[in-house]
């Protein structure tokens, strides 16, 4: 089997429906051709960003964070360990762990398992997790209020472009009720649809590298 078909099955399910009818095969490697080109597309260009420019819509992209997220004293927020050029809001961890929030980091802990969230905070040892992205070593497990998710690109209904391992969608529907969940990406990392699939979990809103706000300024937290 491809990547392309790989990538195309649902993650984590036997069988999902939309409106209650089947995906049909064929629109499932179709939506997987075009996501696929689409990431390509879109990595490219986030590639080609300096690395001062990448600095400045980051720190844009933290100040958005800050107004949307303002009283998140006692939350638990999830982040991420950036890669691939991701936003780095690394610095903007430390201070939210200032302003009195849990952070939690997302690990695989195995291919295609939904991902565990484990605390940090700074100084906290970490140790090399499945490719070798740095994660937590063995500190609690905290369910996440807030989610915030890095985006290769967002749609205009909130559907984020990943990385294409399904890891954030297969994880978001375990969760009843669902935390607030909000996409970070670069300035460019627009685009008119993804053509979700019926295991795509939407984010609430999302937040570019010009500090711009798509989707809801108000969120809602689980009970």
């Amino acid at each position: 089997m491809s990547e392309e078909d790989r990538e195309a099955l649902p993650p984590g399910f036997a069988q999902q429906l939309r409106d209650g009818q089947p995906v049909d095969a064929g629109t499932l490697r179709d939506v997987a051709r075009f996501r696929r080109a689409e990431r390509k597309r879109f990595l490219d260009l986030r590639r080609a960003l300096s690395v001062e420019e990448a600095q400045r819509q980051t720190e844009r992209i933290a100040l958005a964070l800050d107004d949307l997220l303002d009283d998140v004293s006692g939350r638990i927020v999830s982040v991420y360990w950036p890669i691939r050029g991701e936003p780095d809001l690394r610095a903007w961890m430390a201070r939210l762990c200032g302003r009195g929030a849990r952070v939690a980091l997302p690990v695989v802990v195995a291919r295609e398992a939904p991902l565990v969230f484990r605390a940090w905070e700074p100084g906290v040892a970490m140790e090399r997790g499945i490719w070798n992205i740095p994660v937590p070593a063995g500190t609690e497990a905290l369910v996440p209020e807030v989610v915030i998710a890095p985006v290769v690109a967002l749609d205009e209904a909130g559907f984020r472009l990943g990385n294409g391992g399904g890891y954030y969608d297969r994880t978001l529907a375990t969760f009843d009720p669902l935390p607030a969940r909000i996409g970070v990406g670069h300035e460019a990392a627009r685009m008119k649809t993804i053509f979700p699939m019926p295991w795509d979990v939407p984010m609430q809103a999302g937040i570019f590298g010009d500090g711009s706000l798509a989707g809801s300024a108000d969120l809602s937290f689980p009970r």
